[in-house]
This record gives structure tokens, sequence and C-alpha cells, in this order.
């Protein structure tokens, strides 16, 4: 930490979504709908070399990380796993965003110009190893989708989604700020490897303990977990199809990450780590209950990410490296299978419309792959083998199994057999029910573009493939976990 230690080699995502942030900002300027297209088009293979560029420098950083900018910015095996998801969920996020049919095509460019920022800030936000580092990444990744979410023409209930947002948003900011000013005045340092040998019992030091609980609301409302979730349904509901599909996922990347390198110091029996616990239990079955009852399935889907941030934080309370490696091997579950979901429901959904349960009536007889890809997006979120889901919950509960959390273990497997009930009508709908529209309703026109396709089929590929041979994946993200308690 003694310099600046600068060594743009290892930079690459980084820099390659600064020049696109800074090309798609004069995109965003002209009015000239052919240069504009043609710059856009830059997006995907700009994921695709961020991606690369994580993966290709991934084996060397698992055993020796890279301290930058004075501490402050670490890259090592966890952080760049977290940015090739980033880039890829980018690259889904950029096609399922092609059409756009909720949005004025003037609005085009600035929306890919937000979309990219917060996904700079995402990336940023993976290898952030200070906590004001931490806390400007996390703001520049959130203020863009403050812009992106009321983007919905003529929408009431996108105006309303986007002016929530801003003020839970607003108030969790607020929340993160305190915490961390009382962690530096009881600490007197802000580094998370020099936090990691600190005391962090409510005994002998309050004042550390309550500012990082405050601080780490503000990471559990990017989470939407319980009790911080209260915008999550509004805003999946209010917003496009295209753009929830967006902050469904990958901000939840940028929260799990600086979640996973915070807990590495906590262990089982302190009271922050109960507190994490209980967090976990509560989430995962209030967004259960909750779920249960929804139509809408967007609103659906916005409980079930609160549940699915309980099973996250399954993982952070083992205090061990396996409990660590199961967060972020079922962050990338996560990621997988609600893209999934969303690329069904843009597929689905041409016009822009929400989406019911009964709208999936018959879809195995208008599309067979799309009804496919459901179901396996279905079962991955349920946790049934072979899907990638099942493995991630797996070892979520392997880990906490055996570290005095045994209670928590047993809440998940009730919970999984309630979200078993509403997960499952989504296949039912889809290949037991007829198309019957109701009197007056419009019927629904499928994407049935290769595009579609491809997308459906590489996505429901990846849940079942990496259910059924995760082990690669598994040790790179425990040998990164590992490094972390050096």
């Amino acid at each position: 930490m003694a310099g600046l230690n600068l060594n743009p080699g290892l930079l690459g995502p980084e820099l390659v979504f600064l020049i696109l942030v800074v090309i798609l900002f004069g995109a965003a300027l002209i009015k000239k709908p052919k240069l504009i297209g043609a710059i856009l088009a830059l997006c995907p293979l700009a994921a695709l070399i961020s991606a690369w560029w994580s993966w290709a420098s991934l084996p060397g950083l698992v055993a020796s990380p890279s301290l930058q900018f004075f501490g402050a910015y670490r890259v090592d095996g966890l952080s760049q796993f977290f940015k090739i998801l980033i880039c890829l969920g980018y690259l889904v996020a950029w096609f399922n965003s092609l059409k756009l049919p909720s949005l004025k095509a003037d609005q085009k460019p600035d929306y890919y110009l937000f979309l990219t920022l917060s996904a700079f800030g995402l990336i940023l936000l993976s290898s952030a190893a200070e906590l004001v580092a931490v806390y400007l990444a996390m703001e520049l990744s959130s203020y863009s989708l403050y812009v992106l979410i009321p983007k919905r023409s003529h929408s009431k209930a996108a105006a309303e989604a986007g002016l929530k947002y801003i003020l839970f948003g607003a108030a969790a900011t607020a929340l993160a700020l305190y915490g961390l000013s009382l962690v530096i005045a009881s600490q007197q340092v802000t580094f998370i490897s020099k936090l990691s040998g600190l005391d962090w019992s409510l005994a002998s030091n309050p004042l550390a303990v309550v500012g990082l609980s405050l601080f780490l609301g503000g990471l559990f409302f990017k989470l939407a977990l319980f009790p911080f979730h209260f915008w999550c349904p509004d805003v999946y509901q209010g917003a496009g199809n295209e753009t929830a599909a967006f902050v469904a996922t990958l901000p939840k990347l940028g929260a799990i990450v600086v979640l996973i390198r915070l807990a590495a110091p906590l262990s089982p029996g302190l009271e922050l780590t109960d507190i994490l616990a209980f967090l976990a239990a509560a989430s995962i079955t209030y967004g259960n209950l909750c779920a249960l009852a929804q139509k809408d399935l967007k609103r659906m889907l916005g409980f079930s990410s609160v549940a699915h941030a309980g099973y996250i934080l399954v993982g952070l309370v083992s205090g061990s490296p396996e409990g660590l490696a199961a967060s972020a091997f079922y962050a990338m579950a996560y990621v997988l299978m609600n893209l999934l979901c969303f690329w069904v429901i843009c597929r689905l959904s041409t016009d822009g419309r929400n989406l019911t349960y009964q709208d999936l009536n018959g879809l195995s007889a208008r599309s067979p792959l799309l009804a496919l890809a459901l179901l396996a997006a279905a079962f991955s979120l349920v946790g049934l083998p072979p899907t990638v889901g099942f493995i991630g919950k797996l070892w979520l509960i392997t880990s906490a199994w055996g570290h005095g959390y045994d209670w928590l273990v047993i809440v998940v497997c009730l919970n999984t057999a309630i979200a078993i009930f509403y997960y499952l009508s989504l296949v039912r709908h889809a290949y037991t029910e007829e198309d019957l529209p109701a009197q007056g309703a419009q019927s629904l026109s499928l994407d049935g573009s290769l595009i579609s396709s491809l997308g459906a089929l590489v996505l429901g590929l990846l849940v079942v493939l990496l259910g059924v041979l995760p082990g690669p994946i598994w040790s790179a993200v425990l040998q990164a976990s590992q490094s972390l308690f050096q």
C-alpha cells in the first residue's frame, strides 16, 4: 500500500468500459441514426473483450492479488470472476434491449449510455478494497439506475418506480455514509484488509459494530434484502422489461462481492454474524411467502429476489472460505437463471407490456424452445437437479451446517419446498394450460428471431451445464476466497 502501484495491464475491463462510456456520451449528443447504430454496436464487442481480459488474468491473480491505487483497489481472482459475470450480464442486457418497445427512439442513446455507466460502476465495485472507494463505486452504479428505471414511455408506473427507487436509494445512501463515519471514528481505518484484523464484538467495540451494520444497510438495499427490499417489487413491475432484467441481476453482483470481502473477518457467534443469519432467515421466508400471492411475473420475481438475497447470506455466516465461495457461486447461478427468466419474458412481451401467469398459457405449443428455457430457469430457481441452482444451494447449506447455524439450513430447506409452488406454476401454465386469452385482451406476438432462439439456448445450456460440471468454476472461486483469509 506504499505507492500507486498502477498496472494498466490488469485494468482491461475498466479501461474498455471507460472508453465505451466516453464514446456513448458523444453518441448521445449527435442526431445521426446510422452513426448511432454503428456506435451502439460497440457495446457487445466491449463486453466480450472485457470478459476475455478478466478471464485471461484470472489464473495468476488467484494466487497473487494485485493492490493498486495505494491499496484501495484490489485486483484478484474474486474481482475478475465477478467482472466476467458483469460483462456477460451486460452483453445479455444489450441483446435484450435491441428493440426497447417501451422507449422512444431518440432516447435509446441515453439509455445505453446509462446502462454502460452503471456496469462500469459495478466493475469498479468488484475491486474496491476500501470503504470510501466502495461507497463511490456503489453510487456511480446507482445514479445511472435512477435515470434508467423511469425510461418507459407513457407509463405512470415507471415514473412511480423511479421515484421510489430514488427516495429509498437516498435513504440507504445516507445510512451507509453515517455508518462509514462511525467505522472511521472507532477503527481509524477504512481498508478492508486491515479491518479484518480488528475486534468486531459488540461488548468491546459497539460503535464499530453499529457503524458497519449501517454501512451494510446500503449494500442490503442494492441486494433487496429484507427489510431493505420495499422498492424491489414495485420497481420490477414499473420498469420496462429490459430495464427490469438489468436491475434484477447485475447490481446484485456488486453488492455481493463487497459483502464477501467484508464477511471474511466475521466468525460464527459474533453479534454481527448473528444479525446476518437472522436477516437471511427473515428475507428467505418473507420473500417466498409474498411471491406466493403474486400474479404479475415481474412482481413475483421481485419478491423472489428478496428470498434469494437471503440465500446468499447463508454462505457469509459460516466464516469459512467454503462459505464465501458458495455465496460467490450462487451469485453466478442467480444471475444466470434470472437472466434466462427475463429473456423469455422479453421475447413474449414484444410490445413491452407486463405479463401474468395467464400469458404463459400454451407456450409449449407456440414456442417449444422458449418453454424449455423457462422450465430450466424455473427448476434452477427452485433448486432442482441437474441445474446450477441446485448445486449452488447444496454448497450454501453445506457451508452453513456445523458452524452454529443449523437452524438456518432448516429454514432454507423448508422455504425451498414453499418456492416449488410458485416457480413450478410457470411450468404448469406453459405446458398444461391452453392458450385461451381473455375476452377483449390483445394476443401476444412472440419474438421468433434467431437472436431470440440462440439467447434462450445458450442461457439454458449454461444453467444446466454448470449444474452438471461445476468443478472448474468452484475450484477457482474457492481459491479466490481462500486468498481473503491470508
